[in-house]
């Protein structure tokens, strides 16, 4: 018998991820390290914001080119996505199937970033909740559009920066 841990599914079993409809993602950098940047600004204009490494740079253009992405944040080590899925036929360019799951978008952001990196830069795994009604797709968009000034309260903040 083997004594090592069995491995959490992060999905929900027997979920269509492909369904249409609007999903978060958080997807971590490797051992959570600091790679994307560090948040700065505490002055009355800006505020907090996250100053992006080159690492970071290349994680936000990869979103930006995504068309199905509502929202998102680059933090330090993880980022935020709100990614709305459309009914087939209804997508940028009517999107084809596989590119309309969020198996596969995750799987190109993490490979694009990598292969512009020379290297692994994300954790295994993501985590991903699916946005039930309007209310729950307010209060994820706010979380996001607020993630870098509530940075020290954050369940992926650590101490150090990259």
């Amino acid at each position: 018998m083997d004594d090592f841990p069995t491995r959490k599914h992060n999905r929900l079993p027997g979920y269509d991820y492909t369904q249409p409809g609007c999903y978060f993602v958080t997807i971590c950098s490797k051992d959570r390290e600091h790679l994307f940047g560090r948040v700065v600004g505490a002055d009355v204009l800006i505020g907090p914001h996250v100053q992006l490494s080159e690492i970071g740079a290349i994680v936000k253009q990869t979103i930006s080119q995504i068309p199905l992405v509502d929202l998102f944040i680059v933090m330090p080590n993880h980022v935020h996505i709100l990614l709305r899925l459309p009914a087939a036929g209804d997508g940028p360019m009517e999107t084809s199937a596989p590119t309309r799951s969020v198996p596969w978008i995750v799987r190109y952001l993490k490979r694009t970033v990598t292969m512009a990196c020379g290297k692994t830069v994300w954790q295994r795994g993501y985590h991903d909740h699916i946005v039930r009604g309007e209310a729950d797709y307010l209060r994820i968009w706010n979380y996001i559009d607020t993630n870098p000034p509530k940075w020290r309260e954050d369940c992926y903040y650590t101490e150090t920066e990259g």
